[in-house]
């Protein structure tokens, strides 16, 4: 049972606030708004927080982070289109659904790929996929499946694999993936959960576990130095 109920943010770290502010504002179509201390912006993607932050607190936000935001299939050539007239696109074809992938001005990999929804929620669904780089692929399977994460899929040729949860996960070892994509590195990934089922299932794995807000949030460092900060709904 997942002690994880869905993905609230994820962290980005950029080197120019106003550079990356103004890339997701026009391309994504949102508006951003300031936070911590105007170290940082976020961006409501349909129901996932974007977290643009510079160089300034720890977390710090990933490092060249490969991420999926979804689109209902009817709106997904609208964006296509949109995005087609500042980008080099490249697409792939998973099943009946299709992706899309460009970089943002950092070197994040930002992917649009077709969602069976029927809610558009503004043309976005949320972010329904992270990449995370590792050290050891099955030291961080583990972590993972502890927190209810369960395999779906397995790299042949590269080493990787594929999680489902509340949100899909891949944990890749080192490697360039679609789009020349990388997994992210220190990355800042925000919960809905039950914090202290969290902690009793990874706490003695973890680099680093911080009880905050009178136990109603923990803050947990994984194996491989990613931030998973869990709130209680």
């Amino acid at each position: 049972m997942s002690t994880l109920t869905s993905l609230d943010a994820l962290g980005l770290e950029v080197l120019y606030l106003d550079r990356a502010r103004a890339f997701y504002e026009r391309h994504l179509q949102r508006e951003a708004r300031d936070i911590e201390d105007g170290h940082a912006v976020a961006l409501d993607v349909g129901g996932t927080d974007l977290l643009l932050r510079e160089p300034s607190t720890v977390p710090r936000g990933g490092l060249h982070v490969h991420y999926a935001m979804g689109a209902p299939f009817e709106r997904y050539d609208a964006w296509y289109d949109a995005l087609s007239e500042s980008f080099d696109l490249e697409e792939v074809t998973f099943g009946d659904a299709t992706s899309l992938y460009f970089f943002d001005p950092d070197g994040h990999c930002v992917e649009i790929g077709q969602r069976d929804v029927s809610d558009e929620t503004d043309g976005l669904t949320g972010v329904f996929e992270v990449v995370l780089e590792v050290e050891d692929l099955e030291r961080a399977e583990d972590f993972y499946r502890a927190l209810g994460f369960e395999p779906v899929d397995r790299g042949d040729e590269r080493p990787r694999i594929r999680l489902d949860g509340p949100m899909s996960l891949e944990l890749w070892e080192p490697h360039r993936g679609l789009a020349d994509a990388r997994g992210g590195v220190h990355a800042d990934l925000r919960f809905s959960g039950t914090p202290l089922d969290a902690i009793e299932a990874v706490g003695e794995r973890a680099l680093d576990v911080e009880v905050r807000e009178d136990s109603n949030a923990v803050r947990i460092r994984d194996p491989d130095g990613h931030y998973l900060t869990v709130e209680r709904e």
